[in-house]
């Protein structure tokens, strides 16, 4: 069976199946759902439980109003505000921040009659109007999208921004009225070093140890050790570990979007990390999922290969769009010494808030690009020279 075959059963199984139970299709589900209550859509999970365990955040200003609006009863915590820290600079700035969470996301979907998940559903093949799931089972379906998360391109150069996490009970408040996004201020290990913190309550915190690094590989004990090493210093005692999350996100340095999108089934949709839509610096990719969850309400109902277009379309603007953070990506991990990788960060976080909210939203103007790169660089000009080529990059990735 290719991915052009089709399936001819009747009756359908769904109107729409959801290939993968992640942040993309839970902010599908949610959204369609909402909308157009008789829609039957079914959401098929690998694993044994929906979502995970993650903490999805963005700054307020990285959404429209109208997206705040319906993703505001998904979101389990919010600030009205947040705060870099480095050795040399110390900043609170008042844009809002929101998290939404595994468990937040879980709730907000098994309210909706009209949305049914399917835990433990290893699927097999992706097709147009339906799914062979690896038991032998077929699933019938109007439409299909297939969002199982990334997978390695030739077409894609990365570096990686991998964390550890612990939610943790202090014993006496913590004192953090909003989300410490940065605190650069630890020393510099693996490359660019931040703790970022996010304050649950009085006396709970997520402390979380990230490290912009050349490889992925994820030393979860020692950086479990650095976390308790950092609440020490902070003087916060733990009265008790509550949870723990990690992950390694892409950052990414180069990327030809079109050889990857050719590799890509061109009937079936494609969505999430799975097309490559993220933030390539920051590595959030909640705003981008918003943004393809409007894209698929705005043209329901649709078939598979006219919606695989339409976001196949959406995406290519996305990737044309983000060269610049790719080229300050490449100046970060290929210009800057490892441990002076931090001064980039020190110095975007002098400039004016609204620059700042626009990176973040992915909305950088070319006034904002010229405040960026003026002044003296915080990387050696002749390194950074040899970071102008996004092509001269993957090609050696292929010669390699």
């Amino acid at each position: 069976m290719t991915e052009r075959d089709t399936i001819d059963l009747e009756p359908i199984d769904a109107d729409l199946i959801l290939v993968g139970a992640g942040l993309a299709n839970g902010l599908i589900a949610y959204r369609l759902a909402r909308r157009f209550p008789a829609l039957q859509i079914l959401m098929l999970e690998g694993a044994e439980a929906a979502f995970g365990n993650h903490t999805w955040s963005f700054h307020a200003t990285d959404l429209d109003p109208q997206a705040r609006d319906w993703v505001a009863p998904l979101v389990a915590h919010s600030w009205s505000g947040q705060a870099v820290r480095f050795v040399s600079v110390q900043r609170r700035l008042d844009t809002g921040y929101g998290s939404l969470t595994s468990e937040s996301m879980a709730c907000g979907l098994e309210g909706l009659a009209n949305v049914t998940i399917r835990t433990g559903a290893k699927v097999e093949t992706v097709l147009p109007d339906g799914v062979v799931l690896a038991n032998g089972e077929r699933l019938a379906a109007s439409c299909v999208i297939d969002a199982r998360g990334q997978a390695p391109s030739p077409h894609m150069v990365l570096g990686f921004q991998k964390f550890v996490g612990i939610e943790v009970e202090t014993l006496e408040p913590h004192g953090l009225a909003v989300p410490t996004i940065m605190d650069a201020s630890v020393d510099q290990l693996d490359g660019y070093r931040f703790i970022y913190l996010l304050p649950l309550s009085p006396n709970r915190v997520l402390i979380e140890d990230t490290r912009y690094a050349d490889g992925g590989a994820l030393a979860v004990e020692s950086l479990k050790d650095a976390i308790r090493h950092y609440a020490q210093r902070r003087g916060w005692a733990i009265r008790r570990e509550l949870r723990e999350e990690q992950g390694v996100l892409p950052i990414a340095l180069a990327f030809n979007a079109q050889r990857f999108w050719a590799e890509k089934p061109q009937d079936v949709p494609q969505a999430g990390m799975r097309a490559g839509l993220f933030h390539p610096t920051t590595g959030y990719s909640l705003p981008e999922a918003v943004r393809v969850a409007d894209l698929v309400a705005r043209h329901w109902p649709i078939a598979s290969p006219a919606l695989a277009r339409k976001i196949k379309a959406h995406a290519l603007a996305r990737a044309k769009a983000q060269g610049f953070y790719r080229l300050l990506n490449r100046m970060l991990f290929k210009a800057a010494e490892p441990g002076k990788r931090h001064l980039v960060l020190q110095r975007f976080y002098k400039l004016p808030q609204p620059l700042i909210e626009r990176f973040y939203a992915g909305r950088t103007t070319l006034g904002d690009i010229a405040r960026i790169l003026t002044g003296r660089p915080p990387v050696p000009v002749g390194r950074a020279l040899t970071c102008l080529s996004e092509a001269a990059l993957l090609n050696s990735k292929r010669v390699q």
